[in-house]
Parts: structure tokens; C-alpha cells; sequence
């Protein structure tokens, strides 16, 4: 891939992205191997897309070999280039693009906080819940093992895959791990904010105006869109579509089709679904369910 030499995989890559164009030069393979459950896997390279502010339910681990990725965290925005790995933990909104007018290029591992929990009880003393105390590093060899972990699994070899993940999980735990602080925000209208969140969890498909949302919870709209956003990083419309594209997805690894997801999760149409999904997760949702079905 890119610098790192993938060649057939990646137009086997770009090929069932089924919507990144040879003209943009992007493509994306967004899958699962079956032999390494909890874990997701992106390899891509992007030039003009752009990922919005949105969060993940477990970590992301991605192993950059090409290009520069500028990545937008609470704290402030990250350039890594070859041989950085960025750690995203859990719930952490982050922005994602290109640092250079020729894109970047990564493969991505998205193991899930039980596969990390697992892997640090196994071969660390982290006490609590362990997470990255750093967002990005220049680690070639991590980085290395990273792009390995894709290499192993596009081959069906399931002993290397599983190795070389264990192998680089436990090392970046090792130099870079630490335990998750307590999510327990004291910020003032951080109760209100975690309700209205509630809120629109129960009302995915028929969400209340902000105004209304406000009114129910006793407040101003413009307080709750403050305190909304310290509490999450994201005011509550951006909040409420990064929640339909994930439950999206659990309806696509069931076998929904996107149609049928788009109307569940309250877009209003499959075009809509395209076009949000698509932004978030890196690949259409056609794409990403075709390599559900075929992992």
C-alpha cells in the first residue's frame, strides 16, 4: 500500500471501496477478518476526503506510510507522517484529513476496548481501564507491525494476523499506555448535556428541535448547545448523526441493507446514508456491508 509496497491489494482495496475514483488516486478497504474477533480494519488512501468531527465506540490504532494526516483532537491538531502511529481511545471526536496536497496513505486497526482490556491484562500492570496517554508517535517498527497485521489477514493467515496484533497492542501499551481517566464531567450543564443526550438516543428517528430539547430540560438553547459540546465535543446535530451512522452499522453487519438502515436510523433517504456514512466511516455503506457478507 502506498509507500509501504501494497500493489495488488490495493486495487483490490480500491476496487470494493465501489466509489473512490481512479482520478482522485483514493481508495479504502473497510473490513473484518473473521479469525480476529473485536477487530475492525481500514486501509485507504485519501486525498480530498475529510473526515468530520465524530467519535469511535473503541480505540483506533493507525499506522500512517505515506503522505501526512492531520488529525483534530480536543487538545489541538496532530500532523503524522510515515512511520507515526496515531491512538485515538474511545469516544474521543476527532477530525480527520489530509496534511499535503497528495493525501495520505494508513492502514487502521479498530480493536474494540474488551480486545484491549484483554491484551493489557495479559501482558501489562496497567491498573483501571487502560487507553494512550499519547495521540501520535514516530514508531516505525509499531507502525510496521501495524500495516503487517493487514498484510497477514488479506492473506488468511490467521497465526501472523493474531500475533503480529498482540505483538504491536502490547508494545504501544508498554512505551505509551496508561489508564483512562474517569468519565465523570463536573462542568456546569454536564447533567443536562448527558440527558439531552439520552433524549436523542431514544428519539434517533424523530429528534427534537434544539428550542425544544432546551424547553424539556429547563434551559436555553444556546446553554445547552455550550454545555452539549464541552460535554461531548460536538454540538448535538453533528452528535446526532455520528449516533445514526453507528447504529447503521450494527444494522449493516447484520445484513440490513442500506436502504433499510437508512429509514431505521431516521435519515431520510439511502442517499442521505450514503452520503453521511461515507464521510464518517471512510467507504459507502454498500461497500462496507458487501465485506460484512463476504468475511
Amino acid at each position: 500500500m502506498g509507500s509501504s509496497g501494497g500493489g495488488p491489494a490495493e486495487g483490490r482495496g480500491s476496487g470494493r471501496a465501489g466509489g473512490r475514483g481512479r482520478a482522485s488516486g483514493e481508495w479504502a478497504r473497510h473490513w473484518r477478518y473473521a479469525e480476529l474477533p473485536g477487530l475492525d480494519l481500514l486501509r485507504a488512501r485519501y486525498v480530498r476526503h475529510a473526515f468530520p468531527r465524530h467519535s469511535h465506540e473503541g480505540f483506533v490504532l493507525a499506522a500512517v506510510s505515506g503522505g501526512i494526516e492531520e488529525v483534530g483532537l480536543p487538545d489541538g491538531t496532530l500532523r503524522a507522517g510515515h512511520g507515526s502511529v496515531v491512538m485515538i481511545n474511545p469516544e474521543v471526536p476527532h477530525t480527520a484529513r489530509a496534511g499535503t496536497d497528495d493525501g495520505w496513505t494508513y492502514s487502521t486497526l479498530y480493536p474494540s476496548a474488551g480486545l484491549i482490556a484483554e491484551i493489557a491484562a495479559e501482558t501489562s500492570a496497567l491498573r483501571g481501564t487502560p487507553g494512550f496517554t499519547e495521540s501520535a508517535v514516530e514508531d516505525p517498527y509499531t507502525s510496521r507491525l501495524i500495516q503487517e497485521v493487514h498484510r497477514a489477514a488479506e492473506a488468511g493467515n490467521a497465526l501472523a494476523a493474531d500475533s503480529m496484533l498482540r505483538i504491536a497492542v502490547s508494545r504501544l501499551l508498554r512505551r505509551y499506555g496508561g489508564p483512562l481517566p474517569a468519565r465523570t464531567p463536573r462542568a456546569a450543564g454536564a447533567a443536562g448535556a448527558a440527558r439531552a443526550r439520552e433524549i436523542l438516543e431514544e428519539r434517533l428517528t424523530d429528534p427534537p428541535s434544539l428550542d425544544q430539547l432546551a424547553a424539556q430540560l429547563g434551559t436555553s438553547p444556546f446553554a445547552l448547545l455550550r454545555a452539549f459540546k464541552r460535554a461531548y465535543g460536538m454540538p448535538p446535530h453533528a452528535w446526532l448523526t455520528d449516533a445514526r451512522v453507528r447504529r447503521a452499522r450494527r444494522l449493516l453487519d447484520r445484513g440490513t441493507t442500506p436502504a433499510e438502515a437508512a429509514v431505521a436510523v431516521g435519515f431520510t433517504d439511502q442517499p442521505h446514508l450514503n452520503r453521511h456514512f461515507t464521510r464518517i466511516v471512510g467507504v459507502p455503506p454498500g461497500a462496507y456491508r458487501r465485506e460484512r457478507e463476504s468475511s
